[in-house]
């Protein structure tokens, strides 16, 4: 089989990443994978780089698609992908990321006319009117219009959001999709969407057990110069001005730790935020800054007793995947798909969603007890090998690719 995925990067962003690992996945399985992305950040022969977009696509992006509030509508290149030789190479499809400015989705119904395609989702945005997450906004199940949260990534100027969604319905109509959920709570939503006309499958993302595993602590510690004896605090801020991530939330949990207890705790942080969030926590921190490397992050989690993600919306975090490869306890919020990662008791402490008290309460609670996150630490390393190492993900996708290319 010759799988091609188009995302909307090789390697950068979650989706990209988990993406790319499923193409590494199918590769180790024997498949011919191969990706065509927006953007590309590797070096490899299997990806392909789509053209940037031209005057006219950007003329109609100025005068069509910017006003109207119908992103993306504007890009002409995607009718052209099956002149491409990758695409004609290709058995089946691997839809990935299409909403950050590559890609036109009206063409889809004409890049699956001869191919059969899975689309991996990695947010709501393929079933809603504009937004990647709804939060508590379900108007995505009945046609959408009179949008309350218009400034949500993808932004619009004009609220069309009633006649994207009638688009998108148009368009999966003449489509030949399956559609894979990461997580078992996109899977419900999407159960509810309009993709319901379409086969959906639940797939988690898998993760390399290999990379991803505990190394000795200490030493990991002495490495990122930790003061010996600190309990260690670890947060991801790629994206600490997002308000989706919660970092405001984390600063003010961490505000409210004992004053003993932030005395004997360092915030270990890794992204390109950490200077802003340092600023507000009131306790000593150490900025990795933006880690590249596997290496360097599984070094960070192994260092950490315990990882803080104040998420207010996600699908299956790779960096909550990551840390449970490693072997290190979570506290998290309870949205979403995180409670498949994040499971109270047995891999760490889920706070109830806006609340900063509880996330407070979540980071005390495993902090002050080290047998409890001993534990936790082999519930989560024995869940990673189980439940989510990159073979099986590779294996569920090929059965699921191989039944597809027998109904052609």
């Amino acid at each position: 089989m010759n799988i091609l995925h188009i995302n909307q990067s090789d390697i950068s962003g979650g989706a990209a990443i988990a993406g790319y690992r499923l193409h590494q996945g199918l590769l180790a399985q024997g498949i011919d994978s191969q990706l065509l992305v927006k953007q590309a950040q590797t070096t490899s022969d299997r990806v392909t780089v789509i053209p940037e977009k031209n005057y006219i696509e950007s003329l109609l992006y100025r005068r069509i698609s910017k006003p109207s509030g119908l992103n993306y509508i504007h890009f002409l290149n995607t009718f052209n992908i099956p002149k491409y030789k990758i695409y004609q190479d290709a058995d089946i499809l691997n839809f990935h990321n299409l909403h950050t400015g590559y890609f036109n989705y009206l063409a889809i119904s004409r890049l699956t006319n001869h191919k059969p395609a899975v689309w991996t989702l990695h947010d709501m945005w393929s079933f809603t009117g504009h937004c990647s997450y709804s939060y508590d906004c379900d108007r995505w199940k009945t046609g959408c219009g009179k949008c309350p949260y218009p400034n949500i990534y993808p932004e619009i100027e004009k609220d069309n959001t009633h006649v994207e969604w009638k688009l998108k319905n148009w368009v999966y109509r003449q489509s030949n999709l399956n559609i894979v959920a990461p997580s078992r709570w996109l899977y419900e939503q999407a159960k509810q969407s309009i993709l319901s006309r379409f086969p959906i499958h639940h797939i988690p993302y898998g993760i390399d057990t290999q990379t991803y595993q505990s190394r000795d602590p200490e030493q990991c510690k002495a490495h990122l110069g930790i003061p010996k004896g600190k309990k260690v605090l670890m947060f991801a801020a790629d994206s600490v001005t997002e308000r989706r991530k919660g970092g405001d939330l984390l600063a003010q949990a961490l505000q409210n730790l004992p004053s003993s207890l932030k005395a004997e705790t360092v915030l270990l942080i890794f992204g390109s935020s950490g200077a802003a969030i340092a600023q507000t926590v009131g306790m000593p921190t150490i900025d990795l800054g933006y880690l590249t490397t596997d290496e360097s992050k599984v070094a960070a989690y192994s260092a950490a007793d315990l990882f803080v993600f104040p998420t207010r919306a996600d699908n299956l975090p790779l960096t909550l995947q990551e840390s449970i490869a490693c072997g290190t306890p979570m506290v998290s919020c309870k949205i979403g798909g995180v409670p498949d990662l994040v499971r109270p008791g047995i891999t760490g402490y889920l706070a109830e969603p806006e609340n900063a008290q509880d996330l407070c309460k979540g980071i005390i609670e495993l902090l002050e007890d080290r047998n409890l996150r001993e534990q936790m630490r082999q519930n989560c390393r024995a869940i990673a090998l189980q439940e989510y190492p990159l073979e099986l993900q590779a294996k569920r996708y090929v059965e699921l690719y191989s039944q597809l290319t027998k109904s052609i």
